[in-house]
C-alpha cells in the first residue's frame, strides 16, 4: 500500500504535468496566432485582435491599434483581420433569398469593422499571394515548432526506442490462449494443439515446440548487430523494426542474423516458423496473414539519434499523423460507444487536447519512468500536437486556415484562365458564400470536440 506522502507526491506531480503540457500548448496556439499576426502587420492588413483561447476575456491589453488578450477558454486562439469578407457584388440583392440574407448579415458583421481609411488594408483587397502567405503562416509556425521539438527529442533528449539487444528469449512456442501460459514449467507439460493440457502419448499430445530463437542458441543480452547482411545501430530508432520486418517475411526460411556477444561477433542462422497473426493488429476486421516467429524480445532505452537521422524520424511521424487523421471519420462510432455505452476505449483511437494532458500528467507521476523518460515523453507530446495542428488547419475546408489558402489559390486559378480566354477578371472569391459550408463544418468539430471531452473524461486513454 503506498504511503499518504507517495500519494501526495503523486498528484502534484500529475498537477505538474497537466499545467506543463497546458503551459505548452497555449504557447503553441499562441506561436500559430503569430505566425498570421506577423505576416498580416508586414503587409498592412489592420489586425484590431489577437487572442489566445475562447470565451469570456480574462485580460487583456491594448498596444498600437491592437487588443492582446486571454481568454477563458484554453482550446484555440484567433486574429481578428480588418476585411477578411469581400463586400456584396452589385446584384446581391436582387437575387436575395433566404440563404443569401443570411450571407448578406455576415457580410455586414464583417464589414463593420472596416473604418475610414482602411479600404487600402482590408485582406479581401490584398494580392492572392498575400492572403495565402498569412492564412498559412500559422500552420507552418506549428511545423516549424514541431520539427524543433522533435530534432531536440532525438539529438538532445532522446527517445524511447526497442533496441536489437535481446531482452527475453522464450524455450518454447506456446499456441494463443495456452492454459499453461506464465508457468515456469509451461514447456515441459504436453498439451494439444489448443493448448490444454494432455496426458503424454494421446494422440495431438506433445511438448511445445522449442522457439526458433531457443533452437539457434539465442541468449537475453545478445545484441543483433546486422540482418540479413544489413548493419544496424542498436539503439537507432528503426532498427529494431528493420529486425522484426526480416523475420515476418521469411517464414520457414533461412535468416543469418551477425550477433555480438561478450564484446565477439558471431553469425548465426535461424528459421523462423509460419505463424498466423492479424494482417493488421488494430483492426481484426482486416483478417489474418502468415508471418514469420522467431521468439525475442528486444530490450528499450531512451536513446539520442544522429542529427542525421531527423528526417526520416519525422517523416515517420507525418506518415503515421496522416493516417491517424484520415481514420478519425471510421473511428467515431466507436468513440461514441466508449463515451456513452461503457465499450472498452480504443487505444489507437482519436483524442483531444484533455486526454493527451491527463497522459502527460499521468506519465509525470509514474515513478517506474526515469527523469530522462518523463522529459522525452512530454516532448514528443508537444511537438506532436504541433503537428496536428499543422496538418489539420492546412484541410481545405472553410473556417479553416486551408480553406482560405484554397479559396485564395481558387481566385487566382479563376483571373488566369479568364486572362486566357481574353475575359475580364472575375474579381476577388466571395469567401461569404461558403458562410453555410463554415457553419456546418463549425458544428461539426464541435460535436467531435464534445465527443472527445466526454470520452476523455468518462472513460480516457491511460498508460496504465
Amino acid at each position: 500500500m503506498s504511503s499518504p506522502e507517495a500519494e501526495l507526491s503523486g498528484i502534484l506531480l500529475t498537477v505538474l504535468g497537466i499545467a506543463a503540457f497546458a503551459a505548452g500548448l497555449l504557447f503553441s496556439i499562441a506561436f500559430h496566432e503569430y505566425g498570421h499576426f506577423f505576416w498580416a502587420r508586414k503587409f498592412g492588413m489592420r489586425v484590431p485582435q489577437f487572442m489566445v483561447g475562447f470565451g469570456p476575456t480574462l485580460w487583456s491589453r491594448t498596444r498600437g491599434e491592437t487588443e492582446y488578450g486571454v481568454k477563458a477558454v484554453p482550446l484555440g486562439g484567433y486574429i481578428r483581420i480588418v476585411g477578411m469578407i469581400p463586400p456584396a457584388e452589385e446584384d446581391e440583392s436582387a437575387r436575395a433569398t433566404r440563404m443569401r440574407s443570411f450571407i448578406a448579415e455576415v457580410r455586414g458583421a464583417a464589414l463593420n469593422d472596416v473604418r475610414p481609411g482602411d479600404e487600402g488594408r482590408v485582406f479581401w483587397a490584398k494580392p492572392w499571394w498575400q492572403r495565402v502567405v498569412v492564412m498559412s503562416a500559422g500552420p507552418v509556425h506549428n511545423l516549424v515548432l514541431a520539427v524543433l521539438l522533435f530534432t531536440v527529442l532525438l539529438t538532445v533528449v532522446g527517445t524511447g526506442v526497442l533496441t536489437t539487444t535481446v531482452r527475453a528469449v522464450p524455450e518454447c512456442v506456446l499456441p494463443a490462449g495456452a492454459v499453461t501460459a506464465g508457468r515456469e514449467d509451461a514447456c515441459s507439460v504436453p498439451i494439444t494443439p489448443a493448448g490444454q493440457t494432455c496426458e503424454a502419448g494421446t494422440p495431438g499430445c506433445a511438448l511445445p515446440q522449442q522457439s526458433p530463437a531457443a533452437a539457434a542458441g539465442l541468449r537475453p543480452g545478445d545484441t543483433i548487430a546486422a540482418v540479413a547482411g544489413q548493419r544496424l545501430e542498436p539503439t537507432a530508432y528503426d532498427s529494431w523494426t528493420v529486425v522484426q520486418e526480416a523475420i515476418r517475411t521469411s517464414p520457414g526460411q533461412p535468416l543469418g542474423l551477425t550477433v555480438e556477444r561478450d564484446g565477439e561477433q558471431r553469425l548465426v542462422t535461424v528459421t523462423p516458423i509460419p505463424n498466423t497473426v492479424y494482417a493488421d493488429p488494430t483492426d481484426p476486421s482486416e483478417g489474418t496473414t502468415t508471418a514469420g516467429y522467431l521468439g525475442i524480445a528486444p530490450d528499450d532505452t531512451v536513446a539520442r539519434q544522429d542529427v542525421a537521422a531527423v528526417p526520416g524520424y519525422f517523416a515517420m511521424v507525418v506518415t503515421n499523423a496522416v493516417e491517424r487523421l484520415v481514420e478519425i471519420p471510421e473511428r467515431i462510432p466507436q468513440l461514441f460507444r466508449a463515451a456513452f455505452l461503457g465499450e472498452e476505449r480504443d487505444p489507437n483511437g482519436p483524442i483531444g487536447v484533455v486526454g493527451v494532458g491527463r497522459i502527460s500528467g499521468e506519465v509525470f507521476a509514474i515513478p517506474e519512468l526515469t527523469t530522462l523518460q518523463k522529459v522525452s515523453t512530454f516532448v514528443q507530446l508537444l511537438a506532436s500536437i504541433n503537428l496536428v495542428l499543422f496538418l489539420f488547419n492546412l484541410l481545405p475546408i472553410y473556417p479553416l486556415d486551408g480553406g482560405h489558402v484554397a479559396g485564395a489559390l481558387y481566385e487566382k486559378a479563376r483571373s488566369v484562365v479568364a486572362r486566357l480566354r481574353g475575359r475580364p477578371d472575375p474579381g476577388p472569391f466571395d469567401i461569404a458564400r461558403l458562410m453555410p459550408v463554415a457553419y456546418v463544418v463549425a458544428g461539426l468539430f464541435v460535436v467531435l470536440s464534445g465527443l472527445l471531452l466526454i470520452a476523455d473524461i468518462v472513460n480516457p486513454i491511460t498508460l496504465q
